[in-house]
């Protein structure tokens, strides 16, 4: 029997696209404030939602006896309640799902002798990877159920990234095995977009310290941070020392997240504009051009969700298109490696 055949790509493409959705609903579940409405963890029964009113009145006393409802919603009624509960809910059954997907079709495979030596290697690190984003979601959840109403945004950005990383070591996997050829490799230009992935990763984190903060919701003015300051005063004086500020003040994150931009934008301009000066095939020209697009609609994307004030649609479709950015520069470290 073949091994790492077609079966072996869509399986691994189709963990893409999944861990795709659960990014998306987890960022709906953030903007939305749901990620404390499910106070205890049960891997097996927590699948079944309450299905009668005892059931869902369990639940909210539940929620009832931790901060965020008591410092936060405590106007909340049951319905109010169940909106919240909906995207937790949803956000831990793709979750499941997502490790059923992994866990039975590799099981398959590995019985049916379909998997290399080299693809059994890069998925058991998958599944580690999997098994402990499912970690670290718990342990976002647990530092928001003590004293503050609020999930730790370290963790939060932990919680984040690793999601992102499972999904481009998904997709490195897939495209072993989609272009399993080798050609001539110009370092310099590889090593370009490999520090290009480092910053954006970098950004990625930054992002998630500013929705864990909700650092989005100050300087709302673009290009200045406020009022014609390049940089609000307040990130001075906010913490001392003042790197602290930079890793814990909603103003100096904010700034960090608006500065690496500047500059994830500035280096994928560069590789854009070498890689029209080297040898390269079409897919490799495409991939170029689209990273140009997207870097730049995702930028355009960042300004509005800002002057806005983070809407719900924006703060998504920001968070989408930072994984399509991730997505394209993994496909082009790729390309541009083998």
């Amino acid at each position: 029997m073949k091994k790492d055949s077609k079966s072996v790509i869509y399986w691994l493409l189709t963990g893409c696209l999944l861990i795709f959705i659960m990014v998306v609903v987890g960022g709906i579940t953030r903007l939305t404030h749901s990620g404390l409405s499910i106070s205890n963890y049960k891997l097996i029964s927590g699948t079944i939602p309450p299905l009668n009113e005892a059931e869902w009145n369990v639940a909210f006393d539940l929620y009832k006896q931790y901060p965020e409802y008591q410092k936060i919603n405590n106007q909340f009624t049951l319905e109010d309640f169940k909106d919240i509960y909906f995207w937790e809910w949803l956000h831990r059954v793709i979750g499941r799902f997502i490790g059923i997907v992994f866990m039975i079709p590799f099981a398959y495979f590995l019985i049916r002798k379909q998997l290399t030596k080299s693809t059994i290697k890069k998925c058991l690190i998958l599944m580690l990877l999997g098994s402990f984003q499912g970690f670290l979601g718990w342990f976002m959840v647990k530092s928001g159920l003590t004293d503050r109403p609020d999930v730790s945004h370290y963790r939060l950005a932990m919680h984040l990234t690793a999601a992102f990383i499972t999904f481009a070591y998904t997709l490195w996997v897939a495209l072993d095995l989609i272009y399993p050829e080798k050609k001539k490799i110009d370092f310099k230009f590889r090593n370009l977009i490999r520090l290009t992935l480092i910053i954006l990763l970098l950004q990625i984190i930054y992002g998630a310290f500013v929705a864990g903060l909700d650092a989005g919701f100050l300087h709302n003015h673009w290009p200045l941070m406020n009022d014609g300051a390049l940089i609000h005063e307040s990130v001075y004086i906010e913490q001392s020392p003042i790197i602290k500020n930079f890793i814990e003040g909603k103003s100096g994150v904010q700034f960090v997240h608006r500065y690496l931009a500047y500059i994830v934008v500035a280096l994928i301009f560069m590789i854009w504009y070498k890689g029209k000066r080297i040898k390269k095939n079409n897919t490799q020209k495409n991939t170029l051009n689209m990273l140009l697009i997207i870097v730049s609609v995702q930028f355009l994307l960042g300004i509005f969700t800002l002057l806005y004030r983070v809407p719900i649609t924006l703060g998504v479709l920001h968070q989408v298109v930072a994984f399509f950015l991730l997505g394209t520069m993994t496909f082009s470290l790729h390309r541009f490696s083998k």
